[in-house]
């Protein structure tokens, strides 16, 4: 059985890839596979859909369900391909010189189709531990499908015992990742001629205001890096991503919309640092806006919201996730996960562990090599056998 299992890989991925599930999309079909795969093979998993009705995340056991197990989680959805420069059709899977490129080989249909194609080793190895797969949707536009998901675990009266995620670490253990939270900030200013500016108040130009002080905020954070850190930057970071505003160069422009977020060391910190931004701009801006004209003023909304991973090195899960890749380093980075997630909803302990590099995530002619999905195996090989003890 381990001698097929590059080819169950190889296949499972090539369906996986040809599903396309980028985030504005039902990811149903994928799911309609997966079942039917599973069934195949005699499993049934737990559909938690969305209240669309259009997503769908699945939870299944492999083992006994009257104990408590260890989790493998991804999620389906993929970021958008337009403007790309792909030299072939991102959504079919494509091998050269060891590399399998496609939409997702590497975030993260790699690692969903290796845990896919470990099933059949699962059933055969009688485990006494049960693993359970976490399949979820929406990762990339703010950890979405994972929280229904947790929700249901978090009222199961067994706990599970870990969780490994997925993402890609080329088979690293990582035990911490920064937090993220996203605002976005809508001001309303008051439209006038622009040969009468100054009857008007100018939406932009108090938005440039948020920015400068939001860059002024960012330059501290970056001057309180941390030393010996185990990030690659070891601060916490804050920008101004996005901004659109104005009708015409003649018209004062009443309306500005600002997004900008924190990504956070600390547990809770992307959120302090932007409810600090958010009540700054409401003290030392809105004031002014609305003495101008009454009506004016910020709208502040929440656009994405996940705290930081900060899983001790000496934690249970670690040493596991160590043993079975083989390895015995450990690191922290600064991208998101839905490992957190795992832990502040519903108390199951995690790490990020996963085939493939982030470099290639959301890039034009994304791949993972095959030698990654292949130590993914290993990976859950090893669990398989520690399962079955």
């Amino acid at each position: 059985m381990q001698n097929q299992r590059p080819d169950r890989i190889r296949k499972l991925l090539a369906d996986l890839v040809a599903f396309d599930t980028v985030s504005d999309r039902s990811n149903l079909p994928l799911i309609d596979y997966i079942e039917r795969y599973l069934a195949s093979l005699g499993l049934t998993g737990q559909r938690i859909v969305d209240e669309t009705g259009q997503k769908s995340s699945l939870w299944v056991t492999v083992g006994p369900e009257d104990k408590a197990g260890l989790v493998l989680s991804g999620h389906t959805d993929v970021v958008p391909v337009v403007g790309q420069d792909w030299s072939h059709n991102p959504f079919e899977l494509v091998e050269r010189n060891g590399r399998l490129y496609g939409r997702g080989t590497t975030d993260m249909k790699g690692f969903v189709a290796v845990c896919l194609a470990m099933v059949p080793e699962m059933l055969a190895a009688d485990l006494k531990t049960p693993i359970n797969l976490a399949i979820s949707y929406d990762e990339e536009i703010g950890c979405v499908g994972v929280r229904p998901m947790l929700r249901e675990v978090a009222r199961k009266p067994i706990k599970p015992l870990g969780c490994f995620v997925g993402e890609p670490t080329q088979m690293q253990v990582i035990i911490g990742h920064k937090g993220k939270h996203g605002v976005r900030a809508t001001f309303r200013g008051l439209a006038r001629h622009s040969s009468i500016a100054p009857d008007g108040v100018n939406a932009i130009e108090y938005a440039a205001d948020l920015i400068t002080e939001i860059r002024r905020r960012a330059a501290l954070l970056a001057a309180d890096a941390e030393q010996g850190s185990l990030y690659d930057v070891p601060h916490s970071t804050l920008l101004t991503s996005i901004v659109h505003g104005g009708a015409a160069l003649n018209i004062v422009p009443d309306s500005c919309v600002v997004e900008f977020e924190c990504r956070g060391i600390g547990i809770t910190e992307s959120r302090e640092v932007t409810d600090a931004i958010i009540a700054w701009a409401k003290a030392e801006i809105e004031p002014d806006m609305r003495k101008r004209h009454p009506e004016c003023g910020i709208d502040f909304e929440e656009i994405l919201d996940y705290p930081a991973l900060d899983t001790a090195a000496d934690a249970a899960i670690v040493t596991l996730a160590k043993q079975f890749a083989g390895r015995n380093d450990h690191a922290k980075v600064a991208f998101g996960t839905e490992a957190s997630l795992f832990v502040s909803m519903a108390d199951v302990p995690s790490v990020v562990v996963g085939p493939g590099s982030i470099a290639q995530a959301h890039t034009p002619d994304e791949f993972v090599e095959m030698s990654q999905l292949e130590a993914c195996g290993a990976f859950v090989a090893r669990l398989i056998a520690h399962c079955a003890k």
